[in-house]
């Protein structure tokens, strides 16, 4: 019997919708005709300094987060970061500076994996929010896209579990999906279990739109979209700010 695609992703969606924190997203797969690759990803905000945010896009195809007014900046230190870098056919996206640690080891001949292996969660008690990172790299022959979370054991402080999902054969229409919190609630209970299979549309537009409108509106941030075209590595950038 074939499996319904579908029926599973719609579920998940559904679940999404339903959880009105989810807190950072992100989301890689395949459009529906099979020719780009897209990488979703989003910041949510409760506070007023993690709500003091928006997407920039830069002219080297790179994208930062920058405070909306910075005279309201209170601590830039887990909020102002890169979630987008790329360098060759390595495409990354991430939820915080870990971005730049795979940059410099794709640079100098690293892995993906090696980079996340000096990395933990972040250091704000007493939720400990995962490292959430994923990886498109068009020169990987065997992996069309991977994704990671870096989180505490149950959390304990010295304990790192560091969980890696490599995905071979991307679905045409589908991605996978994987935010830092399973929910609100105080502390903030980190993600469990693997990423969740959710649909993807042809239009970059259109993909902004569907998971934009599906995040809890009292504290959806920033979102955006990437596609990057198999045959030639050529990408394209949507970006959505609240605020």
């Amino acid at each position: 019997m074939a499996t319904n695609w579908s029926t599973i992703a719609q579920q998940h969606i559904r679940t999404l919708e339903a959880n009105s924190y989810p807190g950072r997203g992100i989301i890689i797969g395949l459009t529906p005709d099979g020719t780009r690759l897209l990488q979703v990803y989003w910041i949510m905000g409760r506070s007023e300094n993690s709500r003091n945010r928006v997407f920039i896009g830069e002219e080297n195809g790179f994208l930062r987060t920058e405070a909306k007014d910075p005279a309201k900046l209170s601590d830039p230190s887990l909020i102002i970061y890169y979630p987008l870098r790329h360098t060759g056919g390595a495409h990354i996206v991430t939820n915080g500076d870990q971005t730049d640690t795979i940059y410099d080891a794709l640079l100098s001949g690293g892995t993906f994996e090696q980079a996340l292996a000096r990395r933990t969660y972040e250091p704000d008690a007493p939720n400990f929010t995962p490292r959430i990172s994923g990886i498109v790299d068009l020169n990987d022959n065997q992996f069309a896209y991977k994704l990671s979370i870096l989180k505490t054991n149950a959390n304990d402080e010295s304990q790192t579990l560091r969980h890696f999902y490599t995905y071979e054969k991307a679905i045409p229409g589908y991605g996978h999906f994987i935010s830092t919190y399973a929910g609100d609630g105080n502390p903030l209970p980190s993600f469990q279990g693997e990423p969740v299979l959710v649909p993807l549309q042809d239009s970059i537009e259109e993909t902004a739109n569907y998971y934009w409108s599906r995040l809890d509106v009292a504290n959806r941030v920033s979102l955006l979209v990437k596609s990057i075209r198999i045959a030639d590595g050529q990408t394209d950038l949507h970006i959505m700010n609240q605020y």
